[in-house]
């Protein structure tokens, strides 16, 4: 099921994006990016449509993937 990000409260969104951008094996590149610039990006995603916000009914967890992913 997809959630609309502005459902989120704001704090909300930053844990899941920090939570997303900090995962192991997550990698930008030879250039460091720093958090903020990485939560920044993923917003842009999100406003954009991009990306979107997906819950897991079974699992019950939630993901930020891109739209067609």
């Amino acid at each position: 099921m997809e959630i609309p990000y502005q459902a989120l409260s704001p704090d909300t969104l930053n844990n899941l994006i920090q939570e997303l951008v900090t995962r192991d094996g997550t990698d930008y590149g030879d250039t460091e990016v720093s958090l903020e610039e990485k939560v920044m990006q993923v917003k842009l995603k999100l406003a954009s449509g991009e990306s979107v916000i997906r819950y897991d009914e079974k699992l019950e967890t939630c993901d930020i993937q891109l739209k067609n992913g």
